[in-house]
C-alpha cells in the first residue's frame, strides 16, 4: 500500500512539474497587479497586521522550504531562504542537503530544531539543529509515505502521519531535539475505506489546543480520529471518531484559537466543514459541507490557516490555483465565504502565515515557486508581495 500512497500523492502534484521547471525570478517588492476582483486588498503602508495594527518592523526572517528530492526537477534537501517581514521579499540562502523527500516541515516549540518527514515507501522523520544546520538523525515512522508531522506543544513528542499505510506514529524527543525510538504506531483499520479509496490514508496529525488529545485526519476512511496521548509513555488511545460524508476525503484540520471549533478541508469533494470540538472528551463533530468558492468540480482543497485573532481563515485550492478567503464569525462557529484570490502559481500544495500574521505564503508545487501575500488584518484581504520566489517542487513553506 505504501507504493500506492506515494504514487497517488506525487501524481497529483508532479504531472506538470517538468513543464513548469522554468526558473522564476526571486520575489521582489514591486507591486503586483490587483487580481480576483474585490478579493485583493488595496495597497497600504504599512500593511495592517492580523489585529488591525501596523505590521512589525521590516527585517530578515528565516524561511524553510520542503520539496521532493526523488522527482525530476526536485530539490536537493530542505531549502533555506529568508524573507523581509515588511516587504515580503524572499531571498535564497542555500540548502540543508542529504535529507530525502522532506515534503513537510515542523518546528520545535523552543525554535532550535527543525523536523522533516521523509516521504518515501519506507518512511522516516529527520531532525535538524538550526544553529549549525546539523542533521541530528532520522527514525523510521513504521509506515509508508509520511506526509505530515507536528510537535506536541510540550516539546517531548513528535507526531507523524503515514499516508501510504494509514497510520500515526509517536517518537520521543530528547533535550537536544534529537528523535528517539518510536513509542507508538496506530493503524486506522476501521471504518472501511470510503468511495474510490484503496485503504486508510492518514494525512495529518496534530495536538488539540487542550494538549491532552491528538487528532488524526484520514482521507481514505473519511474520518477524524481522536486519541488520548499518554504524556509519560508516548502512547495513543482512541477515545472518539468523527466521520465526514462518504467520499469527502478529509485532508487537513485547523483549530480556531478559541479551541472549541475547527475547520476541515475535504480534498475529494471540494468542500470545507466547521467542526465543533469538546475539549473535555476530545469529541469532534463535523458540520455541514460548505463551498470553497471555486465552482463545480474538485479543486483539491489542501490546507486551512486561521489568523491568530480568529477573525479570518484561508484555504489553498490546488486545482483552482487560488486561496479562498473566509470571515470567521460567531466566536469560531461559522465561516462566511468572502471570495478567492489567484496565487500566481500552479498547484498551491500548502500555505502558512508568518508568526505575526502579516504575510501569507503558498508553496506552489507545479510551478516550482512560493508566492507571498500581505494580509490585511481588518478584512482579510490579500495583496501580492511581488513576483513568486523560485523553489524546486515547492510543497511546504515554513516561515519563522
Amino acid at each position: 500500500m505504501g507504493s500506492v500512497g506515494v504514487s497517488r500523492r506525487r501524481l497529483l502534484g508532479t504531472l506538470a512539474a517538468t513543464a513548469a521547471a522554468t526558473a522564476l525570478p526571486a520575489c521582489d517588492d514591486s507591486p503586483a497587479p490587483a487580481t480576483g476582483g474585490g478579493d485583493t486588498a488595496p495597497a497600504t503602508t504599512p500593511t495592517p497586521g492580523p489585529s488591525g495594527g501596523a505590521a512589525r518592523n521590516s527585517g530578515p526572517r528565516a524561511l524553510y522550504l520542503g520539496t521532493y528530492t526523488s522527482v525530476e526537477g526536485g530539490g536537493e534537501g530542505i531549502g533555506v531562504a529568508s524573507y523581509d517581514a515588511g516587504s515580503g521579499r524572499v531571498t535564497g540562502a542555500g540548502t540543508i542537503a542529504g535529507i530525502g523527500d522532506p515534503s513537510f516541515l515542523a518546528l520545535h516549540p523552543d525554535g532550535r530544531t527543525l523536523y522533516a518527514v521523509n516521504e518515501r515507501a519506507d518512511g522516516a522523520v529527520t531532525a535538524v539543529r538550526l544553529s549549525d544546520r546539523q542533521v541530528l538523525g532520522s527514525r523510521s515512522t513504521g509506515g509508508g509515505a509520511p506526509c505530515h508531522l507536528s510537535v506536541h506543544p510540550g516539546g517531548r513528542w513528535l507526531l507523524s502521519a503515514n499516508y501510504g499505510t494509514g497510520s500515526v506514529a509517536v517518537h520521543p524527543l530528547d533535550a537536544s531535539g534529537a528523535i528517539g525510538e518510536r513509542t507508538a504506531l496506530v493503524t486506522h483499520s476501521r471504518p472501511a475505506p470510503g468511495p474510490g479509496q484503496d485503504g486508510p490514508h492518514a494525512h495529518q496529525v496534530l495536538t488539540a489546543p487542550d494538549g491532552g488529545h491528538v487528532l488524526a485526519v484520514d482521507l481514505g476512511t473519511d474520518s477524524v480520529y481522536t486519541y488520548r496521548l499518554d504524556s509519560a509513555a508516548g502512547t495513543l488511545t482512541e477515545v472518539s471518531r468523527a466521520g465526514t460524508r462518504p467520499g469527502a476525503g478529509p485532508r487537513h484540520l485547523t483549530f480556531h484559537p478559541g479551541g472549541r471549533y475547527a475547520y476541515l478541508a475535504n480534498e475529494v469533494d471540494n468542500t470545507v466543514a466547521v467542526c465543533a470540538y469538546e475539549p473535555s472528551t476530545g469529541k469532534l463533530t463535523v458540520g455541514a459541507a460548505q463551498s470553497t468558492g471555486t465552482g463545480p468540480g474538485t479543486s483539491y482543497p489542501a490546507q486551512i490557516a486561521v489568523t491568530a485573532d480568529g477573525r479570518h481563515a484561508f484555504l489553498a485550492n490546488r486545482g483552482h490555483d487560488s486561496v479562498t478567503r473566509y470571515a470567521v464569525e460567531a466566536d469560531g462557529a461559522r465561516l462566511r465565504l468572502l471570495g478567492t484570490v489567484p496565487v500566481g502559481g500552479d498547484f498551491p500544495r500548502q500555505l502558512a502565515l508568518s508568526p505575526d500574521g502579516a504575510l501569507l505564503f503558498t508553496a506552489n508545487q507545479r510551478s516550482n515557486s512560493v508566492s507571498v501575500f500581505h494580509v490585511d488584518g481588518a478584512d482579510g484581504g490579500l495583496r501580492r508581495a511581488g513576483r513568486p520566489f523560485a523553489s524546486p517542487v515547492a510543497v511546504c513553506a515554513l516561515p519563522l
